[in-house]
């Protein structure tokens, strides 16, 4: 009589073998998720900061028309091709702020939201 058992071959893995690659798996989340959270943080400020210059130029382009800052962020709505960009760190489109400190001077800020962390936004001066 043959044993056919010694002749059968083996299918699937063991549970060390799957535990091993549980672990290393784990491990790699644990390393990589940290990583990515705080490049989506960076890259919201990084957005937030610009659509601010943007914001800013527009801010600049008409004061120099106009004479004079307007701090209303809606006026600038035609300027920005026709719709204020949305602060990531805020998910609003009213997530910045102008503020005229004399006549002849402005200064434009994103708003630090909670989207983005503890984080300082740029201040944009404005000089007429």
């Amino acid at each position: 009589m043959k044993n056919t058992r010694s002749h059968q071959t083996r299918k699937g893995f063991t549970l060390i073998e799957l535990l091993v690659v549980v672990l290393i798996l784990g491990i790699l989340t644990a390393i990589a998720l940290p990583a990515y959270l705080s490049s989506v943080q960076a890259s919201r400020q990084g957005a937030a900061n610009t659509n601010a210059r943007a914001i800013a130029t527009a801010v600049q382009a008409k004061a120099i028309n106009s004479g004079a800052y307007d701090t209303t962020l809606t006026d600038y709505n035609t300027d920005m091709g026709g719709a204020i960009p949305s602060n990531p760190c805020t998910g609003t489109t009213t997530g910045y702020t102008i503020t005229s400190g004399t006549a002849t001077t402005a200064t434009v800020t994103a708003s630090a939201g909670t989207n983005c962390g503890t984080w300082t936004p740029m201040t944009f001066s404005l000089t007429m």
